[in-house]
C-alpha cells in the first residue's frame, strides 16, 4: 500500500537541503496515513477544484498557492466565516488531503515553478546558463514577446508598461510575486530589458519602469497575472511525479486567472 505521506516523502527527497525547518509546506487537512487512491496538481485548490477532485476518485491535491487564503494558512481570523467553514466542511465530508508545494519546488533545482512555464513557452534553449530566471532571445520586441505569451499561455488580455515595438532580448521571468523591490532589481542587477512577472506593485514597479522609460531607458513590465504565471509549473509536476509512482493515476486541474474584463 502506498500512504499519501509515502508520495511526499518521495517528492521532498529531491529537492536541496530538504526538509526545511520553516515552511508553509505542510499538510493542510486530511490524513497522510490514508492509501493515495489519485493525485491532483494544481495552482490553487479552488472549490471547482475540490469537486472534480471527487469526481475523478482521487483524495490527494497537491496545490502550489494556500487553500485558506493566507500565505501560513493561519485561520483563526476566519473562524465564523461561511465560506471557510463550507470549504473546510467540503474538504472533511469527502476525506481530501491537501499538501502545499510551494517552498520546496521553488528550491528544485532547477526552479519547478518556472522550468514548467519555460516548457509551455518553448523557451528552455533561452535560459541564461547559471540563472534562475534570466533568460536572451535573440531579436525578441515587446509586441512579439506579448503575442507569444498570449498564444502559448492562452492570456485573452496581457497588461503592458512600455512601447510595443522596443527590444526585449533580455527577459526576466519573475513568476508570482515576488514584490517590488525585487522586480527593479532585476532590472538594475541583471541588466533587464523586461520582466514578466504574474503580480506587481502598480505604484511601484510600474512607475519605475515608466519613468526609465521617459529617460530614454529600454526597460517594459508585462504583467500576466499570479495564477498565470505559475500554474504550467504545477502542470509540469504531474509529468515530473508520474514515474516516480507510476501505478498511482495523476491529472492536473487548471483553473486558469479569476479575473475577467468587462
Amino acid at each position: 500500500m502506498r500512504t499519501i505521506q509515502n508520495v511526499i516523502d518521495l517528492i521532498i527527497a529531491e529537492i536541496p537541503d530538504a526538509p526545511l525547518e520553516d515552511t508553509v509546506d505542510v499538510f493542510k487537512c486530511g490524513d497522510p496515513t490514508q492509501e493515495v487512491t489519485g493525485i491532483v496538481t494544481t495552482f490553487t485548490a479552488t472549490m471547482d477544484v475540490l469537486r472534480k477532485t471527487v469526481k475523478l476518485g482521487a483524495n490527494l491535491i497537491i496545490t502550489h498557492e494556500p487553500t485558506f487564503y493566507e500565505h501560513r494558512e493561519r485561520t483563526e481570523w476566519l473562524a465564523d466565516d461561511p465560506v471557510f467553514q463550507a470549504k473546510r466542511a467540503f474538504l472533511e465530508e469527502h476525506k481530501l488531503t491537501v499538501w502545499r508545494f510551494h517552498d520546496y519546488w521553488h528550491r528544485h533545482q532547477p526552479d519547478g515553478i518556472i522550468t514548467g512555464m519555460l516548457k509551455a513557452l518553448a523557451w528552455e534553449k533561452y535560459r541564461l546558463p547559471d540563472t534562475r530566471a534570466m533568460l536572451a532571445i535573440p531579436g525578441m520586441t515587446l509586441a512579439n514577446l506579448v503575442a507569444a505569451l498570449k498564444e502559448k499561455l492562452a492570456l485573452p488580455v496581457v497588461r503592458v508598461v512600455g512601447n510595443p515595438q522596443q527590444s526585449s532580448e533580455r527577459i526576466a521571468m519573475l513568476v508570482g510575486s515576488p514584490g517590488g523591490d525585487f522586480q527593479i532589481m532585476a532590472f538594475q542587477q541583471w541588466n533587464a530589458d523586461v520582466v514578466i512577472c504574474g503580480e506587481t506593485s502598480e505604484w511601484q514597479t510600474c512607475e519605475y519602469v515608466r519613468d526609465a522609460i521617459a529617460l530614454g531607458h529600454n526597460k517594459a513590465l508585462v504583467i500576466i497575472g499570479h495564477a498565470k504565471s505559475e500554474e504550467e509549473g504545477m502542470h509540469y509536476l504531474s509529468s515530473w511525479l508520474q514515474p516516480k509512482v507510476p501505478e498511482v493515476p495523476i491529472t492536473y486541474l487548471a483553473i486558469g486567472d479569476p479575473i475577467t474584463t468587462l
